[in-house]
């Protein structure tokens, strides 16, 4: 059932525009599925989903099986496209976004796999990511900082 799911859900948003969470629930409910907010995004960091910004300006999900280098520049381009401002606080880095990427700028952080991250926590417009120590959450603000030019 999950993968029959997953396979619908690529196909969705290569269909669709889907901006949000609800809305592929509602897509995937449509298509039959009995599914939950919870599941969709389980589902979406299983796939490795990341927003890209459409010509209009909306966001969108989409789905890459592209190689790590290809991927690496789409997700600097997310945190591009999201990104407000960062400070630290002693290990924590804390992320301010535009309203509403903050999830899509974690997904990416995650995707970027830092051995000094601990895990991200993604609000509405927040991200508060758990770093070793101190030194480390520096470390990781410069290079984000140097990766988004």
């Amino acid at each position: 059932m999950k993968n029959k799911r997953h396979d619908k859900i690529i196909e969705i948003i290569a269909q669709h525009v889907v901006e949000t969470q609800e809305q592929l629930v509602t897509y995937l409910r449509q298509a039959g599925f009995d599914i939950t907010q919870a599941t969709v995004s389980r589902d979406i960091r299983k796939l490795k989903l990341s927003k890209q910004i459409t010509e209009d300006g909306r966001q969108k999900y989409v789905y890459s099986s592209a190689d790590p280098e290809t991927m690496q520049e789409k997700y600097v381009s997310v945190l591009k496209a999201g990104f407000v401002s960062m400070d630290v606080a002693q290990n924590m880095l804390v992320i301010k976004t535009v309203s509403g990427m903050a999830m899509a700028l974690a997904t990416a952080i995650d995707a970027l796999k830092f051995k000094e991250i601990v895990g991200c926590i993604a609000g509405d417009d927040t991200i508060m990511i758990a770093i070793k120590t101190s030194e480390e959450a520096q470390k990781v603000m410069d290079t984000l900082k140097d990766m988004m030019g």
